[in-house]
């Protein structure tokens, strides 16, 4: 099971959001749960931002692993039968 990043036990907030009239009402009609999408959507960001920063961090060093791979391939290039 993987640990979450956020505390999932946390005290829900009260918070009032601006949403386009329309959308409201079709997301009503389907019996969407709008705190629940809210968060799940947010959790999906929120972790694509974080592998987007881990990614340009590591800019680098993917870069280098890449460019040796190219130049010298990998360790298994020689057992490979298929």
């Amino acid at each position: 099971m993987q640990k979450s990043f956020y505390d999932t036990h946390a005290l829900k907030k009260p918070t009032n959001l601006s949403i386009n009239s329309d959308l409201l009402q079709k997301a009503k009609d389907h019996h969407i749960n709008l705190s629940r999408a809210l968060e799940q959507r947010l959790v999906e960001m929120l972790l694509e931002e974080k592998r987007r920063e881990s990614h340009e961090e590591n800019r680098e060093a993917i870069e280098a692993y890449n460019r040796r791979i190219e130049a010298d391939g990998v360790f298994s290039d020689g057992l490979r039968k298929f």
